[in-house]
């Protein structure tokens, strides 16, 4: 049985890669899921209890089918449970433009149709099983960072409210302070916003934990401390096979996303490439600290740069600000990024250079090379299947994949566009792909530049 071979170093996908999270703070200490242990068989076997695997396996079992749900570390641990908390439009780093190209105007419309239907979903789930999140924002706001972002802005405007048939309002640079939107670029004042009246914020640990109390309340068996270190196709069924048991199982559904191996199955091979994502969260800021830096509003905000920062003022007071840029998963690697999303937040906020920011963490998104969510077969295998690719909004459509997956599996129809279920292209370099993401932040850098 050959190790699972992943592409970042061994810390990324150790329990301790959650040190500093602010969000196990926020929540009573999670279930116990014991390990898996000795033979167990089940019809349908999940492999990643993020949103997307939670997500399924509540779909599979409310359709009444037996569901075992394996996690490495436990529900919630990785992307899921430690992200800023954007339930929000997105999914696919293409732009609309380049979808229309690729597939046709009406996959683009299928596209955002899904956008909108996951911000639903994870609504609708929250409500229907008593889930508190920490509910607040209503949409999500977008600051140009240059005149140049701004213009583009003015020319989206019509196109996001014929597309999404939602409020969408451009708001100019002289405005932003009356909103309590204040805030500095990196290099001059920001230019403008766009708001867009879709999504909301939510606490991501409190939602991944609910999901596994609503898909255990269900019947489905979860498993934490349950790494799938191989899976053996045998007749009709296949073995995972398991530190300490083997789980058989008629239908597999892959759903690990950033956290990922080479070769579990070998076809995933080059075709995720994880990036970090890392986040500083504050101390709770008094009102005459608010007031002094005129950032009032409790909207989910991010930037318009290729790199670019996502932040919030939440329902406590604390400031969260993310970024990307992270190169390396080790101590001297987290002790520069920390150090830059701090010297950006400090340009930013500047009234908040001395408010302190103890919650520093990483976590691990996935990009695909075809810039598109995954949502397929896996590989040549029968009855066997996954999803993956957010790039990095994967609150919304990670979920409702999931339970899109799930209707796959079942052999049920989805109503996901059917470029989806197109199988990614392998990454340039296959297991040095990660040598790409310097060239490309030099790239993006560059470009936020101008």
């Amino acid at each position: 049985m050959s190790p699972l071979k992943r592409i970042y170093e061994p810390a990324a996908y150790a329990a301790g890669s959650l040190d500093g999270c602010w969000w196990p703070e926020t929540t009573a200490e999670a279930p116990d899921h014991p390990a898996l242990e000795g033979e167990v068989t089940t019809e349908f076997a999940v492999i990643g209890a993020g949103y997307a695997g939670l997500n399924a396996a509540l779909a599979l079992a409310e359709a009444g089918a037996r569901t075992v749900v394996i996690d490495e570390q436990a529900p919630g641990w990785g992307a899921s449970g430690r992200n800023g908390g954007f339930c929000c439009l997105g999914g696919a780093k293409a732009g609309g433009e380049t979808i229309a190209r690729r597939h046709g105007t009406l996959e683009l419309s299928r596209h955002r149709a899904t956008e909108k239907a996951a911000i639903a979903h994870v609504e609708a789930l929250t409500r229907r099983f008593g889930i508190d999140i920490d509910r607040h924002s209503r949409g999500e706001l977008q600051i140009a960072h240059s005149a140049r972002a701004f213009k583009g802005m003015q020319g989206d405007l019509q196109t996001l409210r014929a597309a999404y048939g939602v409020e969408v309002e451009l708001i100019g640079a002289e405005e932003m302070a009356g909103r309590g939107l204040q805030l500095s670029g990196l290099s001059g004042p920001m230019h403008g916003a766009l708001w867009v009246d879709l999504g909301f914020a939510l606490n991501p640990r409190k939602y991944a934990l609910g999901l596994a109390r609503a898909a255990t309340a269900a019947g489905v068996r979860i498993h934490a401390g349950t790494p799938a270190l191989s899976i053996t196709p045998e007749g009709q069924d296949y073995r995972i096979t398991t530190p300490k048991g083997t789980l058989r199982t008629r239908h597999i559904l892959l759903t690990t996303n950033g956290y990922s191996s080479e070769n579990l199955p070998r076809w995933m091979a080059s075709r995720y490439l994880p990036m970090q994502s890392s986040v500083i969260v504050t101390r709770p800021l008094t009102e005459a600290e608010i007031a002094a830096q005129g950032w009032s509003s409790d909207l989910m905000a991010y930037d318009s740069r290729h790199l670019l920062h996502y932040f919030r003022l939440m329902p406590d007071r604390r400031m969260l600000f993310g970024m990307r840029g992270a190169l390396r998963w080790t101590p001297e690697g987290h002790a520069a990024i920390r150090a830059g999303l701090r010297a950006h937040f400090d340009a930013m906020f500047p009234a908040w250079r001395g408010v302190e920011t103890p919650h520093f963490w990483s976590g691990l998104v996935a990009m695909s090379r075809n810039l598109t969510p995954y949502v397929g077969p896996l590989g040549d295998w029968p009855r066997a299947h996954a999803a993956f690719a957010w790039h990095g909004n994967g609150v919304a459509m990670g979920s409702y994949a999931g339970a899109q997956l799930a209707a796959r599996a079942l052999g049920r129809p989805t109503t996901l566009p059917h470029f989806y279920a197109m199988p990614p292209r392998r990454f340039e370099l296959g297991p040095a792909r990660r040598a790409m993401l310097a060239a490309a932040l030099v790239g993006y850098r560059l470009a936020d530049a101008l």
